[in-house]
C-alpha cells in the first residue's frame, strides 16, 4: 500500500508540494479510497472549498461547493483516538458518521474536540507552509487548488 500522498498546491501565490503521510493502520478503508481517487486523477484541479484560519481547509468536492463527492458509495467511520492536531488529515462527512466519500480536511492548528468523531487518514510531513497559504474563505473568492495528487 503507499506510504505518501503529495498534493501539488496552488495557492494563488505559489505552487507547492504538501507531502501526506498515510495512516492505513488508524483508517485502511480511508486511505484505500484516498489513494484510488488520486491514482484516478479524481483531486486533480480540485478547489479547497472552505478555509477557516486558525481550523481547517477543507477540499475534495469536484464541485466546488462543499455539497458533492464521489461517485463511490460512502464509507463506513473509521473514529480512532488519534488527536486532531496541526497538520492532521481527516475525513470531512455530514451529520451522519458513515457518510465520509471524498472530501477531506486538513487541521491548521488544535481541533482535538474532532477527536473520535471523524476519521484520521493521515499527516502532512512536508509542506504545510502550502497550506497555510491557502486564501481564507467559505469559500474563498479565489479558491486555491489542488493542480495534482500523487500517491508514491
Amino acid at each position: 500500500m503507499a506510504e505518501t500522498l503529495t498534493f501539488t498546491v496552488d495557492t494563488g501565490a505559489g505552487t507547492g508540494d504538501v507531502v501526506i503521510k498515510l495512516r492505513p493502520d488508524l483508517a485502511p478503508n480511508h486511505v484505500a479510497r484516498i489513494t484510488e481517487l488520486a491514482n484516478e486523477g479524481f483531486y486533480d484541479g480540485v478547489v479547497f472549498h472552505r478555509v477557516i484560519a486558525g481550523f481547517m481547509a477543507q477540499g475534495g468536492d469536484p464541485t466546488g461547493a462543499g455539497s458533492g463527492g464521489s461517485k463511490k458509495p460512502n464509507l463506513k467511520q473509521e473514529f480512532s483516538s488519534e488527536p486532531h492536531v496541526r497538520g492532521v488529515c481527516s475525513m470531512a462527512r455530514t451529520s451522519d458518521p458513515n457518510s465520509a466519500n471524498s472530501q477531506f480536511f486538513i487541521c491548521f492548528d488544535d481541533a482535538t474536540f474532532l477527536d473520535r468523531q471523524y476519521t484520521v487518514w493521515g499527516q502532512v510531513i512536508e509542506g504545510m507552509e502550502h497550506i497555510d497559504a491557502l486564501p481564507k474563505g467559505e469559500p474563498p473568492r479565489s479558491p486555491g487548488k489542488i493542480v495534482k495528487a500523487t500517491v508514491a
